[in-house]
């Protein structure tokens, strides 16, 4: 391991042993405690029954089985003291195992991990917290693990109080806590102990909007102070603002590793995350009537052209929509409507608009497709659902219409050139314009 090493992971691999439990018709199914108590109470009622039938035979036992699981299998990666890493990937991909391996909560199977600094993690509401004790001694408990002195501690213990908001709670013992209030304290801890590696699981979920920004904010202030921190989120736009590289995991095995906006890229891609393309290959069922259907709807890329559901805050996006028109007496008009990850409408949008038609006539039978041309550094990062719609004019009435048809992700990549310029801090709006400013110097 180099000198600017602080985690090393060879060939890690987590096996767990997975049992099944069957009834006695041959069907698995799941076991509880009070089957079993059933189970005995049916046996004992039974039993004089049997005896005085002349029946000693005991009752056939519930047959079982087992099986191997591997949560992860031969994963290896090196971190750079600093380095800011997103661990992405699907429910069940093998994140949260990971980090509770470099935690040093779970012992790995095979491989080996070796951490060069001390380790302050995140993982589940209450780890690390005895519910017996107040807030000001879990202070002072998880300082001491993390390997702090008394004096250390009480040089931080200000700040993690106004951090935390728990200053009136702060002498009750944290098993009356809320889990707010237990996710507060617990990454105050564990962002203001000073820690070489800081560990977060996606637990920053049950706290509410203004302190998730608020601990995202001193999670950017980590990184920035040269500390190492290990992310992991469903939160694409997250990933890409505070990491500067990312790892995929797919199924426990790590199948990307590489910069945060193009592993992302290739999660959302993949189909895993968002879809980018809808057709409708069957047009009886497609959205739409007997003379209008839809028969696809795309996004793609401005630039590469490339259909993508991960789009560069800086490309324009190219959204297609194709449908069959079978009656010459239809003039259908094709429109967007464009939606971010609250379900707040940021615009609409039709090809009615007079450009549209200038090289065209304005009557199309047959197979048809429109694009709506999105221009680049308008759209504000995060999740982008698109509805499309077929409509017709005198009289207004809709033809065809999808909700959610497509979606995609506008990812800024934090380089300086587009709206967010050298702030990299939280960006609010539903829009990003890159607008002109001027500055002058008066005297």
């Amino acid at each position: 391991m180099s000198s600017d090493t602080i985690i090393t992971v060879e060939n890690l691999g987590k096996k767990y042993r997975i049992h099944h439990q069957a009834v006695r018709n041959g069907d698995f199914r799941y076991v509880a405690l009070r089957d079993v108590l059933a189970e005995k109470a049916r046996s004992l009622l039974r039993a004089p029954f049997a005896w005085r039938q002349g029946n000693t035979s005991p009752l056939p036992a519930p047959r079982s089985s087992s099986e191997n699981f591997w949560a992860l299998k031969g994963v290896s990666f090196e971190v750079k003291r600093g380095e800011c890493v997103g661990i992405i990937g699907r429910n069940g991909a093998g994140k949260s195992t990971l980090l509770k391996i470099l935690s040093r909560i779970t012992e790995p199977t095979e491989g080996r991990v070796t951490l060069d600094g001390r380790v302050a993690s995140l993982l589940k509401v209450g780890t690390g917290f005895h519910p017996e004790l107040t807030g000001r001694e879990n202070v002072y408990l998880n300082g001491a693990i993390l390997g702090m002195t008394r004096a250390e501690i009480r040089k931080k213990f200000d700040e993690i109080v106004a951090f935390a908001e728990v200053e009136k709670f702060l002498d009750t013992p944290v098993k009356r806590y809320s889990s707010g209030m237990y996710m507060r304290l617990a990454f105050s801890i564990a962002a203001h102990l000073n820690p070489d590696i800081l560990i977060v699981d996606e637990v920053l979920a049950v706290g509410d909007a203004a302190f998730q920004k608020k601990c995202l904010g001193k999670m950017e202030q980590v990184g920035h102070e040269g500390r190492t921190v290990l992310f992991v989120s469903h939160n694409m736009p997250t990933i890409t603002r505070l990491c500067q590289r990312a790892i995929l995991l797919q199924v426990g095995r790590m199948v990307n590793d590489g910069p945060a906006h193009e592993v992302t890229a290739i999660y959302l891609n993949s189909g895993q995350g968002t879809t980018a393309m809808r057709v409708w290959p069957d047009l009886r069922v497609a959205p739409g009537d007997n003379l209008v259907r839809l028969c696809a709807a795309r996004v793609r890329d401005g630039v590469s052209g490339n259909i993508s559901a991960a789009i560069d805050i800086r490309h324009p996006v190219q959204i297609e929509i194709e449908y069959q028109n079978s009656a010459n007496d239809h003039f259908p008009y094709a429109n967007v409507q464009l939606f971010d990850a609250t379900g707040v409408c940021l615009f609409a949008s039709g090809d009615f608009v007079n450009q549209a038609w200038r090289h065209e006539p304005r009557r199309f039978d047959g197979r048809v497709k429109s694009t709506c041309f999105i221009p680049g550094n308008l759209l504000a990062e995060g999740q982008i659902r698109v509805l499309v719609g077929l409509t017709t004019q005198n009289p207004n009435e809709v033809l065809a219409l999808e909700r959610d048809a497509v979606s995609f992700m506008v990812v800024d990549h934090s380089e300086g050139d587009g709206a967010r310029g050298e702030w990299a801090g939280h960006f609010p709006g539903a829009m990003r314009p890159l607008l002109d400013w001027q500055i002058e110097r008066l005297s």
